[in-house]
């Protein structure tokens, strides 16, 4: 055999590997490009603290099938609209907005790139192009005031709101109703930050509730100002969005968390396979996306058993925060039997009995 021949049938060896390597190549699609924008600093605890861990939590399931990237402390309004466009313009084909108050921005974006998936947390409002979820966070708030009343000496407890919209109110309302089914002398004093996150606010009105006699407080703002303040003063604390015992490990009784990672992964496998649909999603304690979870060495045993049979209860459909009757703290009627509708709730503009005080502009 000849040297010349042996080349040859070498080369020819070597053609089905040359032949498929380029095939190989373009049958590995791009990763999918994820973008989020968050309405305060990611920090270390609280609201855009647990989304963020969402978005990881996404990219480590999905491996190299997704990279996403993120903006933090976005203003509501303007400078949202802008950042959203800015993502969708960078070739992000999925984009996270995580505020309320980015609605009709991220609508507006939406409309202008059609071929762009966006993802609107805590809103109601949908598109082609747009899905909404949220998730109930006060089904967790009906179970830490249980928490609450059965901790407190005082039957005070003290709320810092941020913006009196109805997913705040719902959270008002809850902690409220279930405060008080265990403990019907209890009473819920309310301060507004009118702020998301401003630390120095929430601190203020913390302090303030307290001072007031509020032994146990809580909060539906950003940071982890108010179980701080809580632990400085020697007073209980219910965290929100994030266990926060790090900041109170005397003071948290236990923490209302949400968890938005397995929705986070499912949305982004979607837009992968092409199944994507511009869908509304408002999950729970069933379903996951709302947990009460951290509780404090301070908690008695039966008190904790208390309130996992209560959340059963949620689980089985046997327990809901808003059955009726559902009065507002000025007497009405808001429903005389039966459960509040999903409608019911997300246009809720009033206290609950129990809650002190009027709301702003009424």
């Amino acid at each position: 055999m000849t040297k010349s021949f042996m080349r040859a049938l070498s080369a020819l060896a070597m053609l089905p590997a040359v032949a498929l390597a380029p095939a190989a190549s373009a049958a590995d699609p791009a990763p999918l490009s994820v973008g989020f924008v968050y309405v305060s600093p990611i920090g270390d605890a609280g609201w855009t603290w647990q989304h963020d861990i969402s978005r990881k939590q996404m990219e480590k399931s999905l491996g190299g099938k997704v990279t996403s990237k993120y903006v933090e402390n976005v203003p509501e309004g303007a400078d949202a609209e802008r950042v959203i466009r800015d993502l969708a313009q960078q070739g992000n084909k999925l984009i996270v907005t995580t505020s309320f108050g980015y609605m009709n921005p991220t609508l507006k974006v939406a409309k202008q790139f059609p071929d762009v998936k966006f993802v609107h947390v805590t809103g109601y409002k949908t598109a082609p192009n747009m899905a909404s979820v949220n998730a109930r966070f006060y089904e967790g708030r009906y179970l830490a005031g249980v928490l609450a009343g059965k901790m407190t000496k005082t039957n005070v407890a003290g709320y810092v709101g941020a913006f009196p919209i109805p997913e705040v109110l719902q959270g008002i309302n809850a902690f409220t109703r279930g405060m008080r089914s265990v403990n019907p002398k209890a009473e819920v004093k309310v301060i507004w930050a009118n702020s998301w996150f401003d630390p120095g606010k929430e601190r203020d009105a913390a302090l303030t509730l307290m001072g007031q006699g509020a032994d146990v407080i809580t909060h539906h703002t950003d940071s982890h100002a108010v179980v701080q303040a809580a632990e400085e003063k020697g007073k209980y604390a219910i965290a929100y969005h994030s266990d926060m015992k790090k900041y109170g490990p005397k003071a948290q009784l236990a923490a209302v968390t949400h968890h938005w990672g397995d929705y986070y992964t499912k949305a982004a496998e979607s837009v992968l396979n092409g199944t994507w649909k511009p869908t509304s999603v408002w999950g729970g304690i069933k379903e996951g996306m709302v947990k009460l979870e951290g509780f404090g060495p301070a908690v008695p045993a039966d008190v904790k058993q208390l309130v996992q049979a209560k959340e059963k209860e949620m689980i089985a459909g046997t327990l809901a925060p808003f059955a009726g009757p559902v009065r507002d703290n000025e007497g009405k009627v808001r429903l005389e039997k039966g459960v509040l509708s999903d409608d019911a709730l997300n246009k809720m503009d009033y206290y609950v009995e129990g809650v002190q005080g009027k709301l702003p502009g009424k």
